[in-house]
């Protein structure tokens, strides 16, 4: 996984798509912001499809496949070789298919028990989520002083106000954000002000 990419891009734009034509013409936008890496969730009934257009195209956008919860759904983003995968949690179940697949992943945590379990799997950047709702910038404060070795994605509520106060801290590589790619730009075909809203986040 590109690490360097995600600390660059700092939001990592979190989207539901279930238009497979539209995955291309928001990538680009993404691009022309600055923001070289999406997040496309499992929540829709053709997320799949949203994901094999984007690798169709070839897109030299970094590939992150989210709400990742099951064997099926490692192996089917293993065959799509996508870059990286996020999950909400995790379990051990889900871990060992993620390593049986050899599939970079960044593991969901919002304690310091399932913090320190992901160490113990071998991951040293983690999800924080649902960030707001678990305690925000305070809770990862928390977490994170025990652990110096391990860095965070946290996502989940973060606002654009919201980005500096995570990025400011040092254990945070970038932060998932559902506002650079808002459902209302998306809806309309927007572009430029998911343009715009990139080069805000790249910006912070």
């Amino acid at each position: 996984m590109d690490r360097t990419r995600l600390k660059q891009s700092q939001v990592v734009p979190v989207v539901a798509l279930d238009d497979p034509d539209v995955a291309v013409p928001l990538a680009d936008a993404l691009l022309a912001g600055g923001i070289g890496v999406i997040e496309l969730t499992l929540r829709t009934p053709r997320a799949f499809d949203v994901i094999d257009a984007l690798r169709q195209a070839d897109h030299p956008i970094m590939l992150g496949v989210g709400t990742v919860i099951n064997t099926q759904q490692v192996e089917r983003c293993a065959a799509l070789a996508v870059d990286f995968i996020v999950t909400p949690g995790t379990t051990a179940k889900l871990v060992d298919a993620i390593q049986a697949n050899n599939v970079a992943a960044i593991p969901g945590i919002s304690t310091v028990g399932e913090a320190v379990a992901m160490i113990e799997r071998g991951f040293d950047l983690v999800k924080f989520f649902p960030a707001e709702a678990a305690g925000g910038v305070g809770a990862l404060k928390a977490i994170g002083g025990p652990l110096p070795d391990l860095s965070f994605m946290p996502t989940g509520g973060i606002g654009r106000d919201d980005v500096r106060r995570y990025l400011d801290l040092s254990s945070v590589v970038c932060v998932g954000g559902s506002w650079v790619a808002d459902k209302t730009a998306l809806a309309n075909h927007d572009w430029s002000t998911i343009t715009q809203n990139a080069r805000s986040a790249t910006a912070l």
